[in-house]
């Protein structure tokens, strides 16, 4: 009877699928129809995702035979399989198994695949949403055309510490510009929709607050109250959610105590609860397993147990589930409403994509070799990483640097460097010492035969050797300007790689002291994946740009910003220190009872004795080579009530020399709460473009429902009182006005 019904299922499912649709009631039939085919191992299968063994982001872990296991549809997912030839072979032996279910292949894209964009933190410092969707459109088109259904971006962990490596991989400290981030990413990579084959899969991870992890250390304890949560750390997750993101991947770290992934109330309570999320939710590497190590779960099959019933869907890597989950069905102590709930989500992205009707469709050589080197991909890869620099200094007017100018010294361990320019998290391929240029090729590309460029390497990235300073301060001292180049190394930023110290690494901070004390004009530019210290050349240096890493084309992005071709536009998404000490540092943060009243005021206030109270550098602060002046703010009223707008207008004149682009920023500040409010909170944003001379108004709509907040009862609400509006280019320098909210 059964060998009929399967028969049976195989003739109806033919018509389902060769017209497949995205049509929810023939999809639920087909969904129905295979899930009461599948024995409970099968189902199980599909909860269980390995690495391939061919480049793997976690620990190896070999076990016997994976392909024998595909036939006997043991496994659901893989990650770390790229390539249409090698995606297509693993789909053929899935398609030898009973129910011919295809396979998943996720991958961490997380900015680009063959062409490299700037690091994901770096592309918030464009602050251009346009321009961050497009990254995830290519990165999407790339990775589709190599066989990949699914990528392990965005990252929109809210983070405050620049100690955590992985900020390197979000958008920054702030939950609204986080947010309108998220949601660019996800419609980045799933494009016009999923059966589109340039459309993947978006995972938003890391549910929830990994980011907030103690003392910024990877994988740590998250301790924080429900409020703090929900307005701090789930915006951007809430947004992605809105914007229809697929998957999540949930967090290594526990929260209040108990780990993320075996959590009942993020995975269940909020986000298929509260939220209504339809797609399913993937543990990070091995995180089910790892709820031992945390105390939680006694072996993995309780961790099994705990993961599923809290709504982890599929488990990577730890073999929990494929191990376990049998049993405890069968114990009754998970029930198989659970398995079936966690099994449909999963088949039904695999319907959506098209898998069911062209296991192949993506595993296409012909198209892959198309998208290999797209011209237009490098182009755009370019333009975005120069929209991602940030102009942190520029005395008298040094920078941009004359493309008449006679000798140009470039000095630093970065100057030559190849691949660092990818930085983590991204894919070094055979060509890549031809297809990315050095800062060195860049601008000789860039000057003419009129201009002499000299060279001298100073010191490497980390070690402590002197010995190449004198070389440096003479071809300096023979220089009419010189370019300083230095930073990280390109795995000091990312998973696994936070630091309790981030001043520029090794001896480089000493080069710039020696090449700056010729006299000769010293440009610096510092490359990193989070925010550093470099107090001496932020007092000293005239001219300092923060290029973060910049992908594929970012040599030649740097070099359109030194010589003028683009003027620099990027505003910082993450508040940078003085000193580590000042950690955990952010502009929206309370005032308490007492305040400090000056930059030096230590007298029984809330400061450091032996410091100054404020950062380096404050949250969205960025210069341009033009300056742009602000109006006082105009509002259209001074009283709103609950149903009203209230419109706040400024006009923005560019009174420079250049063409340039700037961010507006509209913050606000409750005065007075039943629960104390930030000094400063981000509602708002414009990037506008002025040609020089040119002025334009700027206005922000604001209602009731952009002042409310999260109230000790966790009620979103806002209530009546006096606010502050500040309008400006950052979070420190902006024009101010009071308005007052009614009833």
């Amino acid at each position: 009877m059964k060998r009929v019904a399967l028969l049976l299922f195989f003739s109806l499912s033919t018509v389902l699928i060769s017209a497949q649709t995205t049509n929810v009631s023939k999809m639920n039939r087909f969904l129905d129809s295979l899930i009461r085919l599948m024995t409970l191992e099968e189902k199980i299968g599909q909860m269980n995702q390995y690495s391939s063994d061919f480049a793997a982001t976690g620990p190896i872990t070999k076990d016997g035979d994976k392909q024998t296991q595909v036939r006997k549809g043991m496994i659901g997912s893989y990650l770390n399989v790229t390539g249409a030839e090698r995606t297509r072979s693993l789909q053929e032996i899935a398609m030898q198994s009973r129910l011919k279910i295809p396979l998943l292949f996720g991958q961490d894209v997380i900015h680009g695949y063959r062409t490299i964009f700037p690091l994901p933190l770096a592309e918030a410092a464009s602050w251009d949403m346009e321009a961050i969707e497009l990254s995830a459109r290519i990165a999407a088109i790339e990775a589709s055309a190599a066989g990949i259904h699914w990528t392990f971006a965005p990252m929109v962990d809210i983070s405050r510490d620049p100690r955590w490596g992985r900020v390197m991989e979000g958008a920054g400290e702030d939950p609204l510009l986080g947010s309108f981030i998220a949601k660019a990413r996800v419609k980045g990579f799933q494009g016009n929709g999923f059966g589109y084959t340039d459309a993947v899969l978006a995972c938003v991870k890391h549910f929830a607050a990994y980011g907030a992890a103690i003392g910024g250390r990877d994988y740590n304890s998250v301790d924080m109250s429900n409020r703090m949560l929900y307005e701090t750390y789930l915006p951007p997750f809430k947004a992605a959610v809105d914007a229809g993101a697929a998957t999540f991947m949930n967090s290594f770290n526990d929260l209040n105590g108990v780990p993320a992934t075996g959590n009942r109330f993020l995975q269940r309570d909020i986000l298929k609860g509260q939220w209504k999320f339809t797609g399913f939710v993937v543990s990070d590497w091995g995180s089910v397993g790892e709820m031992v190590n945390h105390g939680y779960a006694k072996d993995n099959y309780e961790a099994a147990m705990l993961a599923a019933n809290a709504g982890s869907d599929m488990d990577m890597e730890s073999r929990a589930y494929i191990q376990h989950l049998a049993r405890l069905v069968k114990e009754g102590k998970v029930k198989m409403s659970v398995i079936d709930d966690a099994v449909r989500r999963i088949l039904r992205k695999k319907y959506e994509l098209g898998l069911f009707a062209d296991p192949y469709k993506f595993s296409n050589v012909e198209r892959e070799k198309q998208q290999w080197n797209n011209p237009q991909h490098l182009a755009a890869a370019k333009e975005i990483a120069a929209k991602s620099i940030v102009l942190l200094k520029n005395e008298k007017q040094l920078l941009p640097i004359s493309k008449q100018t006679k000798k140009i010294a470039l000095v630093g361990p970065l100057v030559k460097a190849v691949k660092e320019h990818l930085g983590f998290w991204s894919y070094d391929w055979d060509d890549d010492s031809v297809r990315v240029p050095s800062l060195y090729q860049a601008v000789q590309n860039k000057v003419g035969s009129n201009t002499q460029l000299l060279y001298a390497k100073g010191c490497e990235l980390t070690d402590t050797s002197r010995e190449g300073f004198a070389e440096a301060v003479t071809t300096a001292s023979n220089a009419d300007v010189v370019v300083i180049y230095v930073g990280e190394t390109r795995n000091m930023s990312g998973e696994a790689k936070s630091r309790s110290n981030i001043h520029i690494p090794g001896v480089q901070e000493e080069l710039i002291k020696a090449v700056a004390a010729t006299g000769k004009p010293v440009v610096v530019l510092i490359a990193a994946g989070r925010p550093l210290v470099f107090n001496w050349t932020a007092e000293n240096v005239p001219a300092i740009l923060y290029t973060w890493w910049l992908g594929t084309k970012g040599a030649d992005a740097i070099a359109d910003v030194l010589f003028g071709d683009y003027n620099p536009s990027g505003k910082l998404p993450m508040t940078f220190p003085r000193s580590e000490g000042q950690i955990p540092i952010y502009y929206n943060h309370y005032n308490t009872g007492r305040p400090a009243k000056s930059e030096t005021d230590v007298n029984y206030v809330s400061a450091y004795t032996d410091l100054v109270n404020s950062p380096q550098y404050p949250f969205g602060f960025g210069l341009s080579y033009t300056n742009f002046q602000y109006s006082e703010i105009q509002l259209n009223k001074f009283s709103l009530k609950p149903g009203e707008t209230l419109t706040a207008t400024v006009t923005v004149t560019n009174n420079g020399n250049f063409d340039g682009e700037e961010v507006v920023q509209l913050y606000i500040r409750d005065i007075t709460g039943s629960v104390v409010r930030p000094v400063k909170e981000l509602k708002a944003f414009q990037k506008i473009k002025l040609k020089k001379g040119e002025h334009k108004q700027v206005q922000f709509m604001l209602t009731a429902n952009d002042l409310r907040f999260y109230n000790d009862k966790l009620q979103y609400m806002y209530e009546p009182g006096e606010f502050h509006l500040f309008i400006g280019g950052n979070s420190r320098d902006a024009k101010h006005v009071k308005f007052e909210l009614k009833k």
